[in-house]
């Protein structure tokens, strides 16, 4: 099988085409012929092994692993014995970040229990853009943001990857949601059902007086006060992403700011688990969450869409397709 593989840490020019070995399912695991995935901010940070955490957890000098991509979809070619919740054939997609990634390759095995099968109404491509950012936008909102209806919600970095899912998974919770983005992405904002959109470059949302009972950062470099400005008295700020000053200053201030008043300010790890899934998997079933893609790139072409994530400019998921 063919395989984007990186034995050593750097840019997507360490990225090599490779043949490979085809995996065999082990008792517990599915072999899953790959017909879709996508890159996410995971996928390159890793790549470049920075920050410096990220080698402590996944080897020191070089990566343990060595195929990248943990949102998979694709077809059943075979399973475990001990596998009873899919058999040969089934359309199934997943998040194999805690089954050592994958998904740059023709095949992968991975843990059953990670996977749902895909609806009927979605493509392998529009499938393989869903598990990760979706998730991740589930958890921050509902898990750590205790979304209730009739909130008003802030997203901030609201048209890529995980912030096009919060908006509708915040508008399926009926809530009231300010969506922050540039420009040029205004109209889809508007399309996903944002009820108030704010260009960034026009308007400071931690400036304009308005404040929200929960915020989700999904990216920005903004200062974690500026946030709390923008929170009432009782609201949460969820920081899912974005530069490495806003992760820290979740991490390093959020647990202060918590524990000194009524507001409170957390960092998502983000942990994906088929519960999750199925629950996301419903929102597409009903229609009220559809999969935002950017662009799409044969499985060669890897490093360029590495490369197109990083510069920050993708209108939702960018997606690799290895359907022939």
């Amino acid at each position: 099988m063919k395989a984007i593989v990186a034995t050593k840490y750097g840019t997507p020019d360490v990225l090599e085409l490779q043949e490979m070995t085809k995996p065999t399912p082990k008792d517990n695991e599915v072999l899953i012929k790959v017909l879709a995935t996508s890159v996410n901010a995971a996928d390159w940070h890793l790549l470049r092994g920075d920050p410096f955490m990220i080698r402590l957890l996944y080897g020191l000098f070089s990566p343990k692993n060595t195929i990248l991509g943990a949102d998979i979809a694709g077809q059943v070619e075979a399973v475990g014995q001990d596998v009873k919740r899919f058999q040969v054939g089934d359309e199934i997609f997943g998040d194999n970040a805690n089954g050592g990634f994958g998904g740059f390759a023709e095949y992968v095995c991975v843990q059953a229990d990670g996977f749902v099968l895909k609806p009927k109404s979605l493509t392998f491509e529009q499938a393989a853009a869903v598990p990760m950012a979706a998730v991740t936008a589930l958890q921050g909102l509902r898990t750590l943001g205790q979304i209730q209806s009739g909130q008003k919600v802030l997203i901030h970095g609201a048209s890529g990857g995980v912030g096009t899912f919060a908006v509708q998974i915040a508008k399926s919770f009926d809530t009231q949601v300010t969506a922050v983005c540039s420009a040029t992405k205004v109209e889809m904002m508007r399309s996903l059902g944002a009820d108030h959109v704010i260009d960034y470059n026009r308007e400071d949302f931690s400036k304009n007086g308005v404040q929200y009972d929960l915020i989700l950062a999904a990216n920005g470099n903004r200062s974690i006060y500026d946030y709390k400005r923008a929170l009432s008295p009782k609201g949460i700020y969820v920081m899912t992403g974005g530069s490495m000053r806003q992760i820290m200053q979740s991490l390093l201030l959020g647990p202060l700011i918590s524990m000194t008043g009524t507001q409170k300010m957390l960092g998502l790890q983000a942990a994906p688990n088929q519960k999750d899934l199925a629950f996301i998997n419903q929102l597409l079933e009903t229609g009220k969450v559809v999969p935002v893609m950017d662009r799409s790139y044969p499985l060669n072409q890897v490093p360029d869409a590495l490369r197109y994530l990083e510069q920050g400019h993708a209108k939702g998921k960018v997606v690799i397709s290895l359907a022939t």
